[in-house]
Order: structure tokens, then sequence, then C-alpha cells
């Protein structure tokens, strides 16, 4: 499943931060259930790559998996070794872009600027992520949205609820990237479930 088709049935991706492997495919099984279809595994969580490769393998065609925090080209070129397809990164480095790009997939830079905004689409970005949102709040994207490429997509990660989802809607976001109201390092697959359920219901009521 591409990124722009995971986006089209959910609007929220799963940010599953110190997830392990032997919680992994359990955990985004959860997530699948629920409707969400994009899942982030942050690099900072224990053995990520294992985690990552365990959901290709489960959920290839079903789910756009990849990577967050990816700070390197190296560690890139590591998530399309395991067949991840997603580069989800906290900042701007257009190195990271280019890399990924030339490997066939879709960087999500974070940025908080204008000029970071700029710098990443000029390295070839199409989804931006602010980030932290909310310490920018919905009306820095209204702002920014009046000079950035119809295009681009431009993503609400760090600090965002499922109540505050219309807000940033209405002032231009198209996606989201939902970590600790989702998910929290151990947490059972069914207290996942009922959260996943909760962000799912909130993205379906946003105009379309």
């Amino acid at each position: 499943m591409t990124l722009d088709e995971a986006l089209a049935e959910c609007p929220a991706i799963a940010i599953i931060r110190g997830v392990t492997p032997a919680e992994a495919v359990a955990t985004v099984n959860a997530l699948f259930r629920a409707g969400i279809r994009g899942v982030e595994v942050p690099l900072n969580s224990p053995d990520p790559f294992a985690s990552i490769e365990a959901l290709v393998e489960t959920f290839k065609g079903r789910m756009a998996v990849g990577a967050g925090t990816v700070l390197t080209t190296e560690k890139a070129e590591k998530v399309h070794a395991v067949g991840g397809t997603l580069v989800v990164s906290p900042n701007t480095n257009p190195s990271v872009i280019r890399r990924s790009i030339a490997l066939g997939l879709d960087p999500i830079p974070g940025f908080a600027t204008a000029t970071d905004a700029f710098a990443a689409i000029e390295a070839g970005a199409r989804h931006l992520k602010l980030f932290p949102a909310s310490t920018y709040g919905a009306g820095h994207v209204k702002q920014l949205k009046a000079v950035l490429p119809p295009a681009v997509v431009v993503w609400a990660v760090g600090g965002v609820a499922a109540t505050d989802f219309y807000a940033w809607w209405s002032a231009g976001v198209r996606a989201f990237g939902v970590g600790s109201e989702l998910y929290k390092p151990g947490q059972p697959a069914d207290v996942t479930y009922d959260k996943a359920i909760r962000i799912v219901e909130a993205a379906r009521k946003l105009p379309r």
C-alpha cells in the first residue's frame, strides 16, 4: 500500500515508539482492525529494523510501513533494506530526503519554518511534518499554506489529539502522526485497538 493510499483510507498514521519486535505484529494488527493504514516505528525503539521487517512481511499490500526519527542517509538505506517505505524525520535534512527518493521511499521530513519547508521541497519532499505541532498551533499552518505549493501535504505531529483534528484540518493539514495518545510501550493490543477506534472515528468525521 502506498502512502497516498493509506492516507486516503485514514489520514492518521500511528507512531509506535518503544514497541519491541515481539509486540509489533499484534500491536499493528490492532491498529489495522481499527482502520489505520500507516505505521512508523521510531528508530529509538528496541531493535526497530526487526520490527519493521516483521510488519512489512505481515502487512504487505495492506499497510504503509516505515521508520521514524530517521536522521541519516545510512538509516534511510536500512529502512529500504528491510522493506519499509516511509522515512519520517523530526528535522529537514536534504541529504536524507534525496537519498530516500532515490531509493523509491517516501520522505516525511520535519519542519517548523518557511525556510525549513522550502528546503525540504527543493530536495524533493512532497509531505512535510510540522513538528512539534502543538508548539506552533493550527494558525502557523494556516499562514504557511498561503505560500506553500498546493500539492504539498502538511502533517501535524507532536502533541496532536483526536479532539484537535478538526481545527488542524480547517487550517490546511491533511495528515496526522499520532503517538502517545495511541500507543505507549508495553500497552496490550486490546487497549491499542480501543484507542485506535477513537482516532479513526475522529478522522472519518473530517470533511473530504
